[in-house]
């Protein structure tokens, strides 16, 4: 057996980023940017209020505070300014609108006092207060995303407001999912002795979707050779494959043998961890073939360490790893043998702001409400000893919402 460190490290060696492709600015969401975005556009571009008020000359603060000066415009919203201000004038303005020539501060409209065609300031700001300066987001010629980049919400409103309508991405890899055994019944028919349902197949499908790859369900492969064969064959087509079950040793596991069959080149068999001991990994033609252990937990676990990176490295992306964290035990930590352990846990932050972990409780590969409850996922070294309450791990956190509201700062 390998490492899990050389494991991910064999699996990401073996990524070659997919081809890119244009797509509306509304279909790139949680895509990657295949190139820079370089702007071609200022914003703002012009000069413009940030508050609705009183556009003014800085030197004239004083003045307003005492004489008052004489309001010589209106500006809305979406119209040009069309006057320049002399000493002793102020224009009304509204957020958005263009600021007049001669203007470098605006008093919002709660400071001020309006009579007699005047205005009269009740509270100064700095001058310079309340103007959104041409170029202070963005400048012509910016990088505003670099390739690679994940595109979420924020990214989206950033390349409308520059007037980009369509981007390069890379290409979506498309992963075909198989289940495989003579045990597994799809959903919709009723189980018979000694038949469990199909349930890896979905929980890739949700995983696969996450990770931004399109998932093509390919259904159950019965412990057969030549069923097995016909299934990877069409599996074979897409980017990515992953089949859950049939790599490990037993006579109905054909999976790996088929495989060779059809000339996948095998990177590893067998990694020192647990859940996940029989993952396996190789490459056809650019085509990364995993197999994942037929257990529904080892499953989505082996998913979480290889397949999840691998899924957004094919998409160019920088992001690739779960966002983790050091949390202390709150429970004593049981030892491992020749393995590193992956275990599910639950997180809760002290008054301190330090991180508590405990396990979901009973921590068998088939115990799939494990990784339901699990905030994240503990690592407990190879021949540990067993750990203390208090004792540091290393913890990758999961996706998910938590309950509690956070504590948001006053």
């Amino acid at each position: 057996m390998i490492t899990l460190s050389e494991a991910v490290d064999l699996v990401l060696a073996a990524v070659r980023p997919l081809p890119a492709e244009r797509v509306p600015l509304l279909e790139a969401l949680g895509r990657a940017a295949a190139a820079d975005v370089v702007s071609p556009e200022a914003v703002p571009s012009f000069a413009n209020s940030a508050m609705d008020g009183f556009a003014l000359r800085g030197a004239d603060l004083d003045e307003a505070q005492g004489a008052g000066l004489a309001i010589v415009a209106e500006i809305p919203a979406g119209s040009v300014a069309g006057v320049s201000l002399r000493a002793g004038e102020a224009a009304r303005i509204m957020t958005g609108a263009p600021l007049p020539d001669g203007a470098d501060t605006v008093v919002q409209v709660e400071h001020v006092e309006e009579r007699d065609g005047k205005v009269f300031v009740r509270e100064a700001p700095p001058v310079g207060r309340n103007v959104r300066s041409a170029g202070e987001d963005v400048r012509v010629g910016d990088v505003v995303l670099s390739q690679g980049a994940p595109l979420g919400p924020a990214e989206l409103g950033l390349l409308a407001s520059i007037g980009v309508e369509e981007l390069s991405v890379a290409r979506r890899p498309r992963v075909a999912v198989l289940a495989t055994g003579s045990e597994l019944v799809s959903l919709g028919r009723p189980l018979g002795p000694g038949q469990i349902r199909n349930s890896n197949s979905f929980a890739a499908w949700g995983q696969v979707l996450a990770a931004g790859g399109e998932p093509v369900l390919l259904g159950i492969a019965v412990d057969d050779p030549a069923e097995t064969r016909r299934l990877v064959t069409r599996a074979l087509d897409e980017d990515v494959v992953i089949t859950s079950g049939g790599v490990s040793v037993g006579d109905y596991d054909f999976v790996k043998q088929v495989e060779a069959e059809l000339g996948v080149e095998s990177r590893f068999w067998g990694v020192a961890v647990k859940p996940g001991k029989p993952a396996a990994f190789g490459v056809r033609e650019g085509r990364l073939v995993f197999g994942a252990p037929g257990n529904p937990v080892a499953a989505m676990v082996t998913f979480e360490l290889y397949i999840r990176p691998a899924l957004l490295a094919l998409q160019g992306r920088r992001d690739i790893w779960r966002p983790w964290l050091t949390a202390v035990a709150a429970e004593p930590v049981k030892a491992t043998r020749d393995r590193v352990e992956v275990r599910r846990c639950l997180l809760q932050r002290d008054e301190a702001g330090a991180w508590h972990f405990t396990t979901t409780g009973p921590q068998g590969s088939g115990i799939l409400r494990s990784m339901v409850q699990a905030d994240g996922l503990v690592f407990v070294p190879s021949g540990h000893a067993g750990g203390r309450v208090g004792d540091p791990y290393t913890v990758m956190v999961l996706e998910g919402s938590r309950p509690e509201r956070p504590p948001f700062p006053s």
